[in-house]
């Protein structure tokens, strides 16, 4: 089968940075899929991987989280999806990505593609929705109330993948105020498109966007990006005894700003049932099936922002430079072999 991948980190400008090749077409054991791939969308933790995790001396690592795709054949133990079934998924971080032309996949981390949804922009999604929901719902717990504050929700970074889907999910299954973040005309026109109330611009003091408003302190506050250069901001907008979390990889993270405040800091890591295999792993299954009910639904839409080409070492170097200039907006995507 075809596959990208790569044996050294390189600068994505190296045309060896990501190449093709070929491997054998994996079994599926356990409760693992083999699925077809049809679309896989780019994320900025296959860059950083790229640029860090070094593969053992000789050896190929494939990258690639989010894809849409047809099961092509199941384990002995799979009970919830069958060969032909259409589905969608942002796969493991300890396993060979989706950036070849068949994977597998724990069936408990899959969900069925939303039936109003191409395949490519049903690959948009997963990575991105996991990511967002189980902040928002099982870190942030948005809700619980918070006593006193605004019932308000900041999203820093409202316009990359996760901030796309969170001022959605927000937007539609809560009553919280949304406030999301950009700071170009384009940005700021695609998150009030998803539905944000309020777009402030995070390349000003935040706490004073915030403030002028008129709404109050918000309970709640999610950092997809840039958490550092923002906590002294975060800390002043935040309501006493409201909730943080953020996503990125700081280097270090001196949360005692927020002491003052009693606030708390919540981190989430979409790998994290799948790596550790926790007893709720299971959850991932039925979290994307809920996604996809609202998107066939209407309620919610795909974050798909650009369709890159067809899936290849070529295309696949052109997304990784695209996400590290930091300027992109929603989810990039490739499109077939």
């Amino acid at each position: 089968m075809r596959a990208i991948a790569y044996q050294t980190s390189q600068e994505i400008t190296s045309e060896t940075a990501l190449v093709d090749i070929e491997q054998p077409v994996p079994e599926p054991k356990g409760r693992d899929l083999l699925v077809e791939i049809k679309a896989v969308s780019v994320n900025p933790v296959d860059t950083k991987l790229r640029r860090n995790a070094v593969p053992a001396s000789g050896e190929w690592r494939v990258l690639g989280f989010d894809a849409a795709g047809i099961v092509k054949a199941v384990g002995p133990e799979v009970t919830l999806f069958k060969a032909g079934d259409a589905v969608f998924y942002a796969g493991a971080i300890d396993r060979p990505g989706t950036n070849s032309e068949f994977h597998l996949v724990d069936e408990r981390i899959v969900g069925s593609k939303p039936a109003s949804l191409d395949f490519a922009a049903a690959a948009a999604l997963p990575l991105t929705a996991i990511t967002a929901w189980e902040m928002l719902f099982d870190r942030l717990k948005v809700r619980d109330v918070v006593p006193g504050a605004a019932n308000a929700i900041l999203i820093i970074g409202g316009a990359g993948g996760v901030g796309s889907i969170a001022v959605q999910l927000a937007r539609t299954l809560t009553d919280l105020t949304v406030i999301a973040t950009a700071s170009r005309p384009e940005t700021a026109d695609w998150v009030r498109s998803l539905g944000a109330h309020h777009v402030v611009d995070h390349s000003k003091p935040l706490a004073a966007e915030v403030a002028a408003l008129g709404i109050g302190a918000p309970a709640f506050i999610f950092s997809t990006t840039n958490s550092v250069d923002h906590l002294a901001e975060i800390a002043e907008a935040i309501a006493p005894q409201g909730r943080f979390g953020l996503i990125d990889d700081p280097k270090a993270l001196d949360v005692l700003p927020l002491k003052r405040k009693s606030v708390s800091t919540h981190w989430e890591m979409m790998f994290t049932r799948s790596l550790l295999q926790t007893s709720d792993m299971i959850e991932q299954h039925e979290l994307l099936n809920a996604v996809a009910r609202l998107v066939d639904d209407g309620k919610i839409r795909t974050t798909l922002a650009e369709i890159v080409g067809p899936i290849n070492a070529e295309n696949l170097r052109k997304a990784h430079a695209m996400i590290e200039s930091g300027r992109t907006r929603g989810k990039l995507v490739l499109d077939g072999f």
